[in-house]
């Protein structure tokens, strides 16, 4: 019998081409789990991930869905993958979801968290996962600025979205928590959903207001024209990670997975 399920998955992305899974290689979180997964079945299997992380993007809660038939228990699906996925992958849970649960369609927001270290002296045990900056930053004058970006706006300004994207880039983000952490300044970001680079664009712009080199007045302007080049830096990739994916809990039955 045809069932759908939900994976909670992490993943160290640091020597992947990203989530998405990509003609010319398969080296992509996607295609080392459809791999997996279709050699267990025996045949090719499709699974959709609720957001498409950049190549050299973290995930600890990715959410992925998939459709199929199979004698294993979820536990067992979760084991066989695990057994042989490459150890920077790995399947916290596999679970039986409702038959019209889909992880991309069906998530209503996201969490994500970008590290920094400001104190001029890199940490080599997290050097793949914090941006390392020069200079120490004013976290105050990020939030100040960060609180122009709260609520429902037009993120055009804020994202690598080209010219012909005919899609919606309005979005919202609920909250914007910066926080001082030991030797980490780590930006927080809760909202419905982030276009291509929004948040790294987004972080970008607050570093350069924080180390004094941008008006946190020139947020608006980005805002009002969705003009790309009146934004900030694109930082790099690997200072980001996904933290959570939420949903509806009536949607997937228990959501404990999902840390809500």
């Amino acid at each position: 019998m045809m069932k759908t399920y939900r994976f909670t998955i992490a993943y160290d992305g640091s020597r992947y081409r990203g989530w998405q899974r990509q003609g010319n290689t398969d080296h992509t979180i996607q295609a080392k789990l459809e791999l997996v997964l279709s050699r267990m079945l025996g045949h090719s299997i499709e699974i959709h991930g609720a957001g498409r992380t950049d190549a050299g993007v973290h995930a600890r809660m990715q959410i992925a869905s998939s459709r199929f038939e199979t004698a294993k228990t979820p536990e067992e699906i979760r084991s066989y993958l695990n057994q042989y996925l490459p150890e920077d992958i790995a399947v916290l849970s596999c679970q039986e979801a409702g038959e019209r649960f889909h992880a991309r369609l069906n998530a209503k927001g996201k969490q994500y968290r970008y590290c920094i270290n400001d104190t001029g002296t890199p940490n080599v045990f997290r050097r793949k996962y914090v941006c390392t900056w020069p200079q120490p930053l004013d976290d105050d004058a990020m939030r100040r600025a960060a609180a122009l970006l709260i609520g429902t706006h037009d993120f055009r300004g804020f994202s690598s979205v080209n010219r012909r994207f005919k899609k919606s880039t309005i979005r919202t983000i609920h909250s914007i928590d910066i926080l001082r952490t030991n030797e980490e300044l780590q930006l927080v970001f809760q909202g419905t959903g982030f276009l291509y680079n929004m948040i790294r664009i987004l972080t970008g712009t607050l570093v350069e207001i924080g180390q004094g080199t941008r008006d946190p007045g020139s947020i608006r302007a980005v805002l009002e024209t969705g003009d790309r080049q009146l934004a900030g830096i694109t930082m790099p990739p690997h200072g980001l990670i996904l933290e959570r994916v939420d949903y509806d809990s009536r949607l997937i039955g228990d959501a404990s997975a999902l840390g809500e």
